[in-house]
């Protein structure tokens, strides 16, 4: 998070099972709070929850589940980077 502050990024990849600390939806809302707007992908190895729909309420993109294919991911990534805000 500390680098965002310093720097944009064009794309933010959460996961949303971390451990230990925060999940993925709180460092999302984090993030919004620190730049509004910002694009993300949401990857789990878990189905998807109330959190990821919750988070692409919030702005977030494609969900993307756990083992991906290097084409799932890329097409999320191209979709996400392409979308208005």
């Amino acid at each position: 998070m500390s680098s965002l502050r310093r720097q944009p990024a064009d794309l933010v990849v959460l996961d949303m099972i971390m451990a230990p600390g925060i999940d993925g939806l709180e460092t999302f809302k984090r993030i919004q709070a620190l730049r509004p707007g910002q694009k993300a992908i949401i990857a789990s190895g878990y189905s998807e929850s109330v959190h990821v729909r919750e988070a692409q309420r919030m702005g977030a993109g494609a969900y993307i589940k756990k083992p991906y294919l290097l084409h799932t991911f890329g097409r999320a990534v191209r979709m996400e980077l392409d979308r208005e805000t």
